[in-house]
């Protein structure tokens, strides 16, 4: 069932005396002061791999607002801290694209490598780090100079990016390799090499712990930061849907990480993991082929990126329910939220 958005209503209007005479001209400057400044929304932005474009989704009415072509075959994409450049993976141009989200402009291309899929920026705001598929290298820029920093060598397909909150540790998981690749950032070194399940494609940062989910293998491994072992294996299952299209890729915490939604990719669905127990607690059925998800501004609905069905399914975080189904273009890929004020 489609949740309405909740209306924005205008600031109220100035009282008047009696008749209209004395209080038109503050009334009138009101109302035009009213009727000349557009409501303003926070935005997801959703990559096209396909189309080669980007779908910018208004949080508030849930409707796509603008198309913004890209490079060919967009997939990462990631904000600045203050939100006034967008990064974009367009990994068949080999490039990172850098655009101006209030003008959709790009305003110039990083050298990243080939086939950048994923990458993550250092908390420093400065340096991207850029998983490069085809040549099992991981590329640092920097993105005020727009020169390569660093490349270090990692498994085969490297395609997940993580960044730990402290910002002293990048992991990269390749996906022939099976590995989690974690790197001194300081030193670009490798510190550890670290075997998940088949097919790694997403990792994440808590405080303590390193989450990362293996597409074939159909897990989710979580280790421990300071000792880099592995602390729990999250398995999933949904009834009349066959093992193998269980694919666990893109994932996303609760603030309070309290729980972790899951994309399941094939299987259809999103799953709902207790960070405590790491125990699935249910499962949400959304589009066809779901990839990645993003969070709105209060986190209290989550944008999922359905790349078959070509749209993206809105979910009540609360009730764990989808609200409603976005079209986007062919193939939507990543997502990440930007806030318009």
């Amino acid at each position: 069932m489609t949740r309405t958005p909740p209306r924005r209503t205008a600031p109220p209007l100035p009282r008047v005396g009696r008749g209209w005479g004395r209080g038109a001209a503050p009334l009138a400057a009101t109302l035009a002061l009213v009727l000349a400044t557009p409501a303003r929304t926070d935005e997801i932005w959703v990559t096209n791999e396909k189309d080669d474009t980007i779908s910018v989704i208004d949080t508030a009415t849930l409707e796509v607002t603008r198309t913004i072509p890209t490079g060919e075959r967009p997939r990462g994409i990631t904000f600045s801290k203050d939100f006034s450049r967008v990064y974009i993976c367009a990994s068949d141009s080999d490039t990172v694209q850098v655009m101006d989200p209030a003008t959709g402009e790009i305003l110039h291309d990083l050298p990243s490598g080939e086939d950048p899929e994923q990458f993550v920026l250092h908390p420093d705001d400065r340096h991207l780090w850029i998983a490069n598929e085809d040549d099992a290298v991981t590329t640092v820029v920097d993105v005020e100079s727009r020169k390569v920093v660093a490349q270090i060598n990692v498994g085969i397909e490297p395609e997940g990016m993580g960044v730990s909150r402290d910002g002293s540790i990048v992991v990269t998981t390749s996906e022939t390799t099976n590995m989690a690749h974690w790197i001194d950032t300081a030193t670009h070194q490798i510190i550890a090499n670290t075997l998940v399940d088949s097919r790694p494609r997403h990792a994440e940062f808590t405080e303590t712990e390193l989450w990362v989910s293996s597409e074939i293998g159909g897990t989710v491994t979580v280790f421990d930061i300071a000792t880099k072992a592995e602390k729990a294996k999250i398995r999933f299952a949904l009834p009349g849907v066959n093992q193998d299209l269980i694919q666990p890729v893109g994932f996303e915490f609760t603030p309070d990480l309290t729980t972790a939604f899951v994309a399941l990719g094939p299987s259809n669905h999103v799953a709902v993991v207790n960070m405590q127990t790491y125990e699935v607690e249910t499962y949400i059925l959304v589009g066809r082929r779901v990839w990645h998800l993003a969070f709105n501004r209060d986190h209290s609905q989550l944008f999922t990126t359905n790349g078959v069905s070509g749209d993206v399914t809105v979910i009540d975080v609360a009730s764990r329910t989808a609200l409603k189904s976005i079209k986007v273009g062919r193939f939507p890929w990543g997502a990440a939220f930007r806030p318009t004020e």
